[in-house]
């Protein structure tokens, strides 16, 4: 922790034993994490984390969010009478002000946690960890389907596919960097399907579709499993908010299906993964069924074809403005992200009707 002044941090927060060691934990993209090591008696080791606030700029509302949502999950593990609870939902540490962060005189903010022991994360999507996954985010849906008061945006519009939309009309009117004749046939095909993969916005204003407490980031190393792979809890609260269910469903499948990585120039490569979409899909209704409405679940394959849509129309605007927002390796990084995510949606779209009859056999 180069210059961080580590005790002055850990001073700030009530917990438990001698601190023995601060080491880096895990490769998070977005937040620095560090496991503190302690000694003492029945003093549990905890994860400090650095809060990225040039991503969640209102941390006071994160914060409040992620207390509600674990406060709310850990009063239902009691009443269902869960066994090793403290392994079953994040459980974060109280500053000296009260609050469950701190701002230190640079103007960083800090959270502690209790580390969960004898637990693992994984990485690879296989047909067994996609049916965890979707169980698991499945079930913290359901969980949370009565909070008992509303939660924030943490991201504002983070997945509102009409806002990627005008996004992207934006970039295509300025095109700041001069490409825009090279990608014509990708946005004409973009305006063709855009109306339909805008209809979530369009049914919630009618009234007929709910925005519900949703995870926002459903990879599968966003859960802990304990050593003998079961599944503990869903970890990396900070974008939990009010969204459509598909942007747990759908998102997942965004990248756990798709046969290649999201920048794969070989578009010989992309392909959707049905086994995949089966495995997740029967994880998911298993646990969320119970409160989906049929408008929820009629649209699922919808939800499927989405993200890798308005990926495609995020990578394509960043490219026509000159590559400001997303980092890349090579001048068309951007361009073979939005030609993948363009081939994952075609052939999502033509599996179409096999979803809609795979999800029916699992729901009548």
């Amino acid at each position: 922790m180069n210059n961080i002044d580590t005790a002055s941090i850990l001073a700030q927060f009530d917990i438990m034993g001698t601190v023995e060691q601060v080491k880096p934990l895990g490769n998070g993209l977005i937040n620095d994490s560090y496991h503190v090591i302690t000694t003492g008696d029945d003093a549990p080791d905890y994860v400090l984390q650095r809060i990225n606030n040039a991503i969640f700029t209102d941390v006071d509302l994160l914060q409040h969010n992620i207390e509600v949502v674990t406060s709310h999950i850990r009063r239902k593990l009691l009443a269902a009478g869960t066994d090793d609870i403290d392994r079953k939902v994040l459980q974060f540490i109280k500053a000296r002000g009260g609050k469950t962060y701190y701002r230190d005189d640079a103007g960083r903010y800090w959270r502690m946690m209790v580390f969960i022991p004898h637990s693992i994360t994984r990485e690879a999507v296989t047909p067994a960890s996609a049916h965890d996954a979707g169980k698991a985010f499945g079930h913290f849906e359901q969980m949370l389907v009565d909070v008992p008061e509303p939660l924030g945006d943490t991201i504002p519009d983070f997945h509102n596919m009409e806002l990627r939309m005008r996004q992207l009309r934006e970039a295509v009117s300025n095109d700041a960097a001069g490409r825009l004749d090279e990608v014509r046939d990708i946005v004409e095909e973009l305006e063709r399907d855009a109306d339909e993969m805008c209809q979530a916005e369009h049914l919630y204003r009618e009234g007929r579709l709910p925005k519900r407490i949703c995870h926002c980031d459903t990879k599968v190393n966003n859960m802990l499993f304990d050593e003998d792979g079961q599944v503990l809890c869903v970890i990396d609260l900070d974008t939990v908010m009010p969204s459509f269910i598909f942007s747990d469903y759908g998102d997942f499948l965004r990248t756990g299906a798709n046969m290649t990585a999201e920048d794969d120039p070989d578009l010989s490569h992309v392909s959707f993964d049905e086994e995949i979409f089966k495995a997740f899909t029967t994880g998911y209704l298993e646990s969320a069924r119970s409160f989906l409405t049929p408008l929820e679940i009629e649209l699922l394959p919808y939800a499927v074809a989405l993200f890798p849509f308005m990926q495609c129309a995020r990578f394509l605007a960043d490219y026509l403005n000159g590559d400001t927002y997303y980092k890349i390796k090579y001048p068309a990084h951007n361009l073979d992200r939005t030609r993948n995510q363009l081939a994952l949606y075609r052939d999502v779209r033509r599996h179409d009707a096999s979803m809609t009859a795979f999800i029916s056999s699992l729901t009548t």
